[in-house]
């Protein structure tokens, strides 16, 4: 039984109320009209609440449900309690006439890719990197010294020395020999009541292109308003973030060492920055930042991730097994579980093996692969590695022997870091037509198992008015072109509310369907003017009530916005 606020109805009586809801809004062009439901179905009580949406659901006339359930990617390690939960809410949306969709293909956000193997992750290259054999250890060349001299212990009056910029001196950022963490001073972030702005410091480091660095800062805060909008992070020559960690500062908490790790890239220099952006009431102090080149963080290691290691002139090539031990990082995708990576950890350390030809003071040249962290723990999967797909069609087949679904929705969403691999470089390829050859890829995998199945998949990544353009975050190359891997039968969740005039046409003349993925845990009345942008040109086909909150209070609402229903919980 289960317990709710909302009336369980007869299947019989609500397929009469959708049967009139079908008469009221059979102009209405969207024949799609789809809830998005991110859930877990290892666990019964989601399932008893997911049936409760469900029902809401086909009340107010929604007749899909796209599910989003990490342990897809698992299948293969569930438990059998879920693939009981799962046949229950298939024979729900069965005998409610409601269509159920699986999001499928895990690129972009690839934890469900990577907890099976971690090394598929995308990685950086670290090319040539020097080191040296001191007393048998192999270490960087050059010491491992902080790139910032000073930090905050060297000032004047409140201008700290040793940095090229600083806000507000003395009037919102300030030193504090009161509250500090180490040495005799920190860095204070105070905004005079009512004042608010920027509150940063910034420092230009000469750095060894496609080097990997690690940087760290203690923060402290007291009712900090602005915790959400701490950065630290760096800057290339040509513009571009390094960096997009996020680092997770609470409003009140005492000294907590805060990470990220970044490659150069092709910079010789950049400008490091940490502070806050548009800082508010409370306080915040920074002390003891430091700077280093740190090798072997997040070391990714497969055949289209060589591990090289060589003399000085690259004459010799040394050999894993034979002149060094094997090296990994164990807790590479490791922690805190399988295909969940750390921003920062203790690396692995290159050792050299008995009878090793490389002697001690000899000089090396290391080139390897990491991979990074963007904002709160995504980490991109290869899109070319053959295992990537061989996962996939796994998942594919167990995902249909569960719901014998008949689409799919692939989820090719915000691939912030690809195409740096040593495979992807000799390709030749750009980014664009490498994610082109990925989708089209995925898509004969569902049709494999599924001939007659129909696809769908986000639009950003195949979108020249979002993300499929050059320069998209650590992406080597332009993402332009990645629609052509993309036949015209495809339908697109568009969720580009932004650029609707210039996204939909773009589609809708490619000769795809289109959903609209509208909500977003903002106004659902939003969707209304929307769908007043489109024309019979684009080929709206439905409406998706979209949520990344889980917040399901306003799923008739929306529905009344998009469509009319009136029907109440």
């Amino acid at each position: 039984m289960i317990k709710s606020h909302y009336p369980v109805l007869p299947l019989v009586l609500l397929s009469v109320i959708f049967v009139d809801f079908q008469r009221t809004f059979a102009d209405d062009g969207l024949s799609r009209r789809w809830v998005y439901v991110q859930t877990n179905l290892q666990v019964t009580e989601n399932a008893d609440r997911l049936e409760e949406i469900l029902r809401r659901a086909k009340v107010a006339g929604y007749n899909g449900m796209l599910l989003a359930d990490y342990k897809l990617n698992v299948l293969d390690r569930v438990t059998d309690n879920y693939f009981t939960n799962a046949r229950r809410i298939r024979e729900l949306c069965d005998g409610l006439g409601m269509e159920l969709v699986p999001a499928i293909g895990a690129f972009g956000y690839s934890a469900g890719i990577l907890a099976h193997d971690p090394n598929l992750a995308e990685g950086l290259p670290v090319r040539e990197m020097p080191m040296v054999v001191r007393d048998g250890r192999v270490e960087l060349a050059a010491p491992q010294e902080n790139m910032i001299p000073g930090t905050f212990e060297e000032y004047r009056d409140h201008r700290f020395v040793g940095w090229n910029f600083q806000d507000e001196p003395g009037s919102g950022t300030f030193v504090d020999r009161q509250t500090k963490h180490g040495g005799a001073a920190s860095l204070r972030i105070e905004n005079p009541p009512g004042v608010h702005g920027n509150r940063r410091v910034n420092k230009k480091l000469t750095v060894r292109p496609f080097g990997q660095y690690h940087a760290s800062v203690w923060i402290k805060s007291e009712e900090f308003d602005s915790a959400n909008d701490v950065r630290m992070f760096a800057i290339g020559e040509d513009g571009r973030i390094l960096s997009h960690t996020y680092l997770e500062v609470k409003p009140d908490q005492d000294w907590t060492q805060h990470h990220i790790v970044f490659n150069s890239l092709e910079s010789k220099e950049v400008l490091f920055y940490l502070g806050v952006w548009d800082g508010h009431g409370g306080k915040l102090w920074l002390d003891d930042a430091r700077v280093v080149e740190e090798p072997f963080v997040n070391l990714v290691r497969r055949a289209a991730c060589p591990l090289v290691v060589t003399n000085a002139d690259g004459t010799i090539h040394y050999e894993e097994g034979r002149d060094f031990a094997p090296l990994h990082d164990p807790q590479l995708g490791n922690v805190p579980y399988a295909g969940e990576y750390t921003i920062w950890h203790t690396p692995p350390q290159l050792t050299l093996l008995p009878g090793s030809r490389i002697r001690d003071r000899q000089e090396l040249k290391v080139s390897y692969y990491h991979t990074v962290i963007v904002h709160d723990g995504q980490v991109c999967c290869s899109l070319s590695d053959p295992k990537v797909f061989a996962i996939l069609a796994d998942q594919v087949r167990r995902i249909d022997e569960v719901f014998s679904p008949r689409t799919w929705m692939l989820s090719h969403d915000e691939i912030r870091v690809a195409n740096w691999s040593a495979d992807d470089e000799r390709s030749g390829k750009s980014a664009g037509l490498l994610l082109a050859d990925n989708v089209k890829r995925s898509i004969e995998i569902i049709r494999k198992q599924s001939p007659k199945a129909q696809v769908c998949v986000w639009s950003d990544m195949f979108d020249p008015h979002h993300n499929a353009r050059d320069k998209y975050y650590l992406v080597r190359g332009d993402l332009s072109g990645s629609w052509e891997g993309l036949p015209p039968e495809v339908t697109i969740i568009n969720w580009n509310h932004g650029q609707a005039a210039k996204s939909l046409p773009f589609f809708g003349q490619r000769g795809h369907r289109q959903i609209l993925a509208g909500y977003y845990d903002h106004s659902p009345d939003a969707i209304r003017g929307w769908l007043s942008q489109s024309t019979a040109e684009d080929h709206i086909d439905g409406v998706m009530y979209t949520t990344w909150r889980s917040n399901f209070k306003n799923l008739e609402a929306f529905a009344r916005a998009a469509w009319g229903a009136s029907a109440e919980p």
